[in-house]
C-alpha cells in the first residue's frame, strides 16, 4: 500500500505561485497513475490534474488549465503541481491521489490511495 505525503501549501496573494509536492513511500511509484484533487470548505472534492505512469500524458480541469502544471519524477518517487496565477477560488485543501488504473479517474470514488492533504489559501 503506497503512502502519500503532500507538502508546499501555504498562504499566497492572488496572482502568486506555489509548488506542491507529493512524496510516495514506495519504489513502485512508477506503477501508479497520479493526480491532484482539491476540496474547499462546504464543497465536494474535485479533480484538478492527472498524469500517466510515465508522465507522457497529462490532463487538467478547465478551471486550472493554462495556470497549473502537473509533473512527476519517478526516480524520486515524487509528484508535483506548479500553480501559477493563483486566484482566491483556488483556495482549498489539495490532495495527492494514486491509482493502479492506466488513467487516473476524475471522480474521487475511483481513487485507490489518498494523501492527507495540504492547505492552500489565496488572499485577494
Amino acid at each position: 500500500q503506497v503512502q502519500l505525503v503532500e507538502s508546499g501549501g501555504g498562504l499566497v496573494q492572488a496572482g502568486g505561485s506555489l509548488r506542491l509536492s507529493c512524496a510516495a513511500s514506495e519504489r513502485t511509484f512508477p506503477r501508479y497513475a497520479m493526480g491532484w484533487f482539491r476540496q474547499a470548505p462546504g464543497k465536494e472534492r474535485e479533480f484538478v490534474a492527472r498524469i500517466r505512469k510515465m508522465g507522457d500524458s497529462t490532463g487538467y480541469a478547465d478551471s486550472v488549465k493554462g495556470r497549473f502544471t502537473i509533473s512527476r519524477d519517478n526516480a524520486k518517487n515524487t509528484l508535483y503541481l506548479q500553480m501559477n496565477s493563483l486566484k482566491p477560488e483556488d483556495s482549498a485543501v489539495y490532495y495527492c491521489a494514486a491509482s493502479s488504473d492506466l488513467v487516473l479517474s476524475t471522480e474521487p470514488h475511483g481513487i485507490n490511495y489518498w494523501g492527507k492533504g495540504t492547505l492552500v489559501t489565496v488572499s485577494s
